[in-house]
């Protein structure tokens, strides 16, 4: 999710201007940076139990100390609802998750430092507070009930109007965790075969991370049951976007596809008006509803791209979203694999030729069964498996060819070693969690909140 809005910008008056907002992302290949997100459940240590806003020992407490650290609060109103320190942030996720959005870097190296003084900052804040930190795509042991709002008034218009769209919206606010790694493009071409790719291996991606079986104490019948509660959320707004597959896509398309998205809100004086389920494209043309005779500002068009949902995101970069979260390995893995597989032009290129006569059938099959089944899907006469093995050897292939060597003269490639893993052997972080709930567990899932805590 976003940092809260804020008013202004120039006003909009042709969509050429929001096509040339997209555009004014392509960087030449020595700007390409790497920005990782990263999410987690906070709990209670003495009953396991999600955390409220205020209290002693709440999530407000939590961002109020961290302070001490050198961030800066991040206010909705009256409330603190994230951090930021001039590069990267943390907000907060509709039900107390906390999002760690990390500063663009230029290596991996770089990346999982970022993300190992994050979590050090964050055990010491908690672990003074009684609290702890877990690490999985999906809430394992409690109902959406017991979980508690975050008090950002953005959340309160999707709150009510996700019900309007799907069964499952609050489930996806309230008890879902993810990482994901934000992407360049050095130009509309490059955009373009970038986005078809990771859109195709999306599937992959989640299977290789899918790490979410249990609901409310119990198995699921998924391995991602975060993935699949994306099926049942807003079809409007989520999806594989077949589009991205047609000829003639490129920016332009991307905004028309984003004008059609009904929006949430508009920021206007430090209010959120609720006009969810209107037209941007009215908007545009100075027909809203909500807002008869205005029209929007630059600011309403970036605060729109932030309330969509596909597989894959396009803003000034592009954000690969399919991911669980997972523990620490993982959260290095899922930008290396992303990261040697579109930012070397060889891997780039062969991860085409693996995908490039998939049909939309195939695509749709792989988003249907991947959730359930992981590496052991069958697609197109073998196993998910099989594909995950040959991407991650071209994501290796390109990680060492950009030969980002740390202090030691190491490069960037044993970054991947966790889905190296789960990709030979064929089990995924779920099925293990699956096999201790079945025996070292004895059907009980309170021992994840001590084994998978960071």
């Amino acid at each position: 999710m976003s940092a809260p809005s804020h008013s202004g910008g120039a006003f909009v008056t042709d969509k050429r201007q929001l096509v040339e907002y997209l555009a004014a992302g392509c960087k030449p290949r020595d700007q390409w940076r790497i920005g990782t997100e990263h999410e987690k459940f906070i709990f209670r240590r003495s009953d396991l139990r999600p955390v409220a806003y205020e209290g002693d020992n709440g999530i407000r407490a939590i961002l109020e100390k961290l302070q001490r650290f050198g961030w800066e609060p991040v206010l909705d109103g009256d409330n603190i609802v994230g951090l930021g320190d001039g590069s990267g942030a943390i907000s907060l996720e509709p039900g107390g998750q906390f999002e760690l959005s990390g500063a663009p870097l230029e290596t991996l190296h770089q990346t999982c430092a970022e993300l190992h003084t994050h979590l050090t900052q964050m055990r010491e804040v908690t672990g003074e507070l009684g609290l702890g930190m877990l690490g999985l795509g999906f809430l394992p042991k409690w109902k959406r009930e017991d979980c508690h709002w975050m008090p950002k008034r953005r959340y309160a218009v999707m709150r009510r109007y996700m019900p309007l769209k799907g069964k499952l919206g609050h489930d996806m606010m309230l008890r879902t965790c993810t990482v994901q790694v934000n992407l360049d493009f050095e130009s509309e071409a490059d955009m373009v075969l970038k986005s078809r790719v990771s859109l195709a291996l999306q599937p992959i991606a989640v299977a290789l991370f899918a790490n979410s079986p249990f609901i409310e104490g119990k198995p699921s019948g998924f391995l991602s049951y975060r993935s699949q509660i994306w099926t049942d959320v807003d079809p409007d707004r989520s999806g594989i976007l077949p589009f991205v597959f047609e000829d003639g896509f490129g920016f332009e398309r991307y905004v028309d596809w984003m004008l059609d998205v009904p929006m949430y809100f508009v920021y206007r004086d430090g209010n959120y008006i609720d006009v969810a389920g209107q037209s941007f494209r009215d908007f545009l043309a100075g027909k809203l509803p909500g807002l008869p005779g205005e029209i929007p500002t630059m600011s309403d068009w970036t605060d729109h791209l932030t309330t969509v949902f596909p597989e894959i995101r396009i803003k000034r970069y592009i954000e690969m979203r399919g991911a669980d979260g997972g523990p620490w390995r993982n959260l290095c893995a899922l930008p290396a694999f992303w990261t040697g597989l579109l930012y070397d032009r060889a891997s780039l290129d062969a991860a085409w030729d693996l995908v490039k006569d998939w049909t939309d059938e195939d695509r749709d099959q792989l988003r249907r069964d991947v959730p359930r089944l992981g590496l052991q899907t069958s697609f197109r006469g073998q196993k998910v498996q099989d594909i995950a093995r040959a991407a991650v050897e071209l994501a290796k292939a390109g990680l060492q060819r950009r030969a980002r060597l740390d202090g030691g003269g190491e490069d960037e490639t044993h970054f991947l070693l966790p889905v190296l893993e789960a990709a030979q052997s064929g089990k995924t972080p779920a099925d293990k969690l699956l096999d201790d709930y079945a025996t070292r567990w004895r059907a009980q899932v309170d021992p994840v909140y001590v084994e998978d805590a960071y």
